[in-house]
């Protein structure tokens, strides 16, 4: 006569092959330079040393950029 435990030993994890948001996790656009740039309203522009000063941020990942143009 044989007994079963009263609970299982192991779990058992189902084998899937992984899905293309899985696979490609990691190299999104912002990771390989291709951020989506916005002018960043909440800061006014900045004059410096005859210069323009402009803030930008990426929408995706909040990296921020400055772009200075000569008047």
């Amino acid at each position: 006569m044989v007994t079963m435990p009263d609970k299982p030993t192991d779990n058992i994890v189902p084998f899937s092959r992984p899905t293309p948001k899985q696979k490609n996790k990691g190299k999104t656009l912002c990771k390989s330079g291709f951020h989506k740039w916005v002018t960043d309203k909440s800061t006014p522009f900045d004059s410096k040393q005859g210069q323009l000063v402009t803030r930008s941020r990426c929408s995706r990942c909040g990296k921020i950029r400055v772009n200075s143009k000569p008047n």
